[in-house]
């Protein structure tokens, strides 16, 4: 059976059960990582970015050896892709407070939304693409915050207008690959399946909608996590 997206509705029982599960999930990591030992708290973090290593290697190994894999739908070019490509690597190389910052931005508020509304992309109706999407969304959720609260990574002042101007940057790159490739990367050639508010308009419309959205809740999750006013 070719897969396909598979959506989870908005309040839905299933919906309800598996945001209880992940929310216990993330405040359970949290609060271990936050009683450590200071010497610990890295190779605790490690933790989720092996995790995402293991089920990117294993996500695309499946899809390859199933004769799912094709350009057009898996490189790692959604935002939540590039956040958890981010995720994998960033702990395991020197501090780069850059690579922290999008991570951050893009990895909260891109999970965040695929969390809510969820919409699993070649879905193949196994538990393992299932729990995958579960696995990934949450480790680029999880590690951003964990990273902030405990390994002593910054945001600095106009990081979120930044973390603007490089999506801009991604969406100008992203975009015409989706022409040249028949794809729908970041969603924008078109609008993802699922209701969300969020998405107000057709094509092009919810782009430029997205864009003011984008801007305000970059900019409250820095007031919110540095809890001060530019």
């Amino acid at each position: 059976m070719e897969p396909k997206a598979y959506v989870i509705e908005f309040f839905s029982n299933e919906w309800i059960r598996n945001s209880i599960i992940t929310l216990l999930g993330i405040l359970s990591y949290l609060f271990v990582g936050k009683r450590l030992p200071k010497k610990s708290t890295l190779y605790f973090g490690m933790l989720i970015s092996v995790a995402l290593i293991a089920t990117t290697i294993t996500g695309h190994s499946r899809n390859i050896i199933n004769g799912y894999w094709n350009i057009s739908d898996n490189l790692p070019l959604h935002l939540c892709s590039v956040s958890n490509f981010i995720a994998c690597f960033i702990l395991f190389i020197p501090r780069n407070n850059r690579l922290f910052e999008f991570l951050f931005y893009a990895g909260i508020l891109g999970a965040i939304q695929a969390l809510l509304t969820p919409q699993i992309n070649n879905f193949d109706g196994s538990n393992y693409e299932y729990l995958e999407y579960y696995i990934s969304h949450t480790g680029i959720l999880i590690l951003p915050i964990y990273m902030f609260k405990n390994l002593h990574y910054a945001l600095k002042k106009f990081s979120w207008l930044k973390v603007v101007v490089y999506l801009n940057i991604l969406l100008l790159i992203v975009m015409p690959l989706n022409y040249v490739l028949d794809s729908n990367y970041m969603y924008l050639a078109s609008k993802p399946h699922v209701s969300n508010p969020l998405v107000i308009g057709e094509w092009p419309y919810y782009i430029i909608f997205w864009e003011i959205i984008v801007v305000a809740f970059t900019y409250i999750l820095y007031i919110v996590s540095t809890r001060k006013m530019l």
